[in-house]
């Protein structure tokens, strides 16, 4: 259901969703109604409550203006990107702040626009920090002012929002696929990666292992991970883009000796899979907070910055093995959404993403954990050297072949993680488990 369909059936009186009158089942007195239109409204609710859903997050936008209150303005850990409180959040959850009539009458008057930016996680401080710095400049060179509504979370899930309503401007995803997702809903222009520098690809990661303090099960790289006496934490890969890439590098360390061996060594892997938390924000909850698990996979920025975070007695070591993926995270404009708010908006979207791959903007992501393509950045990171990095389109094939071999129903992802499910199902009930590796 494409969201202009939804808003021509649905009212919001207050708070309350309803479908219109016209797409409502009343049927005549003394007839019955079909099956099919059932199960016709009870799609458009679910659509309904996805948008419902989607613009909740925007409910009480974080207003980033140089002239807003410190509090709104200076990032806590709640908005800054820091470890959420216990019990999970997916990154998103921090204190409301409810704006003013006299706020509201600004955002519509004089030269003024708002955009609003969908991303994932695990880059609520970098952006946080960015917007600020182009909202000034911006200022500075056009008179302008832009202010931003931003929501953090899983990468596929604010895919998933987006498509369903969530009036994004410009998105910046975990991984091309859920990019290619809007596209395919036609929000975006097919040909979105090559409007913007290096593919549209604005920074780059790759998969690390944390461990506990003083590294007590002594793991050393990917073949550790097996290990009957080592536990692993990996965020879902139905909703987080880091646990979709975690699911690719753990397939390339075997993919060199075929389908088989690698299907068997990812199987294994998952089979120490104790709990997969919504994204990897929450994964870093559940590792370093609640204390599961005796390592957590993530994105190496993720386990760079969360040290930044945390109390010193609570800073993990963490590797980053060689022949590793290349992480590459992608930013588009959301030309439908643009095409709603004139041009105006359109220039300043486009002018913050170029804004991205500034100097500038690209030494606020390294001082974040990320890899940056600029050269000199490169060259003085203070991150490790990783030997064998493959990028997945060279290895894998396209996107598109990638996501019907592994991350389709049924793919290569659903038929190990039911493996291993039943198995574990198996071992509680006592019965003989079946052998790993071997999906049917």
């Amino acid at each position: 259901m494409q969201a202009e369909a939804c808003a021509a059936i649905v009212s919001v009186p207050g708070s309350r969703l309803s479908l219109s009158a016209e797409h409502r089942v009343r049927p005549v007195f003394g007839t019955r109604v079909s099956k099919e239109r059932k199960a016709g409204q009870a799609e458009v609710l679910l659509a309904l409550l996805r948008r419902h859903a989607a613009w909740v997050g925007l409910a009480a936008p974080l207003l980033l203006h140089p002239s807003a209150p410190a509090a709104a303005s200076c990032p806590g850990p709640w908005q800054g990107g820091g470890v959420p409180p216990p019990h999970g959040s997916g990154g998103d959850r921090r204190p409301v702040r409810v704006h003013g009539p006299e706020e509201v009458f600004q955002l519509a008057a004089g030269n003024s626009l708002m955009l609003t930016m969908a991303s994932f996680a695990v880059t609520r401080r970098a952006y946080s920090k960015i917007t600020q710095m182009f909202i000034k400049q911006y200022r500075e060179q056009t008179g302008v002012d832009v202010r931003f509504r931003l929501s953090f979370g899983g990468s596929g899930t604010q895919a998933r929002a987006v498509i369903d309503g969530l009036p994004a401007d410009i998105v910046a995803l975990a991984l091309p696929l859920d990019v290619i997702k809007i596209a395919e809903a036609g929000l975006l222009d097919p040909d979105w990666a090559p409007k913007f520098p290096h593919q549209s690809i604005v920074v780059e990661s790759v998969v690390s292992i944390v461990t506990r303090a003083g590294n007590p099960k002594n793991i050393r790289g990917w073949d550790d991970l097996i290990r009957p006496d080592v536990s692993c934490i990996v965020a879902n890969a139905k909703t987080a883009g880091v646990a979709r890439w975690i699911f690719l590098a753990l397939w390339g360390v075997r993919a060199a000796r075929g389908e088989a061996a690698a299907i068997d060594y990812v199987t294994r892997v998952y089979d120490q899979v104790v709990i997969q938390p919504r994204d990897a924000r929450e994964a870093s909850d559940v590792y370093y907070k609640q204390r599961r698990g005796d390592v957590l996979l993530t994105y190496e920025n993720e386990a760079v910055f969360t040290n930044l975070v945390v109390s010193p007695h609570e800073q993990l070591p963490f590797i980053s093995p060689d022949n590793n993926v290349r992480i590459q995270c992608p930013v588009a404009l959301v030309d439908r959404n643009l095409d709603e708010g004139g041009p105006a908006a359109r220039h300043a979207a486009t002018a913050f993403v170029n804004y991205l791959y500034t100097t500038e903007a690209q030494r606020h992501f390294t001082a974040c954990g990320f890899r940056s393509q600029d050269p000199e950045l490169a060259a003085a990171t203070d991150l490790p050297a990783v030997k064998g990095l493959w990028t997945v389109e060279k290895e894998l094939g396209t996107w598109a072949q990638i996501i019907q071999r592994f991350f389709s129903d049924g793919g290569i992802l659903d038929r190990i993680q039911r493996d291993v499910s039943q198995r574990k199902l198996d071992a509680r009930l006592g019965r003989t488990p079946s052998k790993a590796g071997a999906p049917a």
